[in-house]
């Protein structure tokens, strides 16, 4: 049996999450949009990573981006190794619900998957993300390099004006170096495309983030 765990919205210590795992749990061989290999990076891609609440609806809006190579679901910014959805969902093991972005960066900037992230959920929410409550659900931007926590550092700063004239609170949005990820499960990989009607509960503030122009959806 899992944990019990009655504030899902405070962090778990290392002392008291779940053990998790050697070995990593299975998941898909291939992209069920874009039919290439899930765990493939390309010569000359890079990589983002996000977390915006429910990465179902998440990996949907990075999927649809021009020059988004590949996406993945998985857990990321915990202690558990190798854990399984069930677990994350317990709030014992820290991690967050997070999509890795494989891009082009000749294609789409950094920049304009920033716009992305902070226009595509509330980041003022802390522990939560609309009625989805719980740390799995904080929003954060795990950067790969010095590069990227600038522009992520310089972005939130820059949102956090419009944010605050529009009447919302502080961005609660942790920006750290990106720890390992661990791949979700075979069926919340592209989860809205194998199921069109499924639940997306990641939605905007409508206040526009001034980054990033240019961005065009794929079809």
């Amino acid at each position: 049996m899992f944990p019990f765990r009655k504030k899902k919205t405070e962090m778990v210590s290392p002392e008291d999450a779940l053990p998790g795992r050697a070995d990593p749990i299975p998941t898909a061989e291939s992209h069920h949009v874009t039919g290439r290999a899930l765990k493939e990076v390309a010569d000359g891609m890079e990589l983002a990573m996000f977390g915006m609440g429910c990465f179902w609806g998440v990996e949907r809006k990075f999927w649809r981006l021009e020059g988004v190579r590949n996406t993945a679901v998985g857990y990321a910014g915990g202690h558990t190794p190798n854990p399984t959805y069930e677990e994350v969902c317990t709030g014992a093991t820290g991690h967050n619900e997070v999509v890795l972005v494989t891009f082009d960066p000749a294609k789409i900037t950094y920049a304009m998957l920033l716009k992305e992230f902070w226009e595509g959920h509330d980041p003022t929410q802390g522990m939560r993300q609309g009625n989805d409550v719980g740390t799995q659900y904080r929003s954060g931007i795990y950067v790969y390099d010095e590069a990227q926590r600038a522009a992520a550092v310089e972005s939130r700063d820059a949102y956090q004006a419009g944010l605050r004239a529009a009447g919302y609170g502080p961005v609660t949005t942790e920006i750290i170096d990106a720890p390992e990820f661990y791949h979700a499960e075979a069926y919340h990989q592209q989860y809205l495309s194998k199921n069109p009607g499924g639940y997306c509960g990641v939605g905007g503030t409508g206040v526009t983030c001034p980054i990033g122009t240019g961005l065009v959806a794929a079809e």
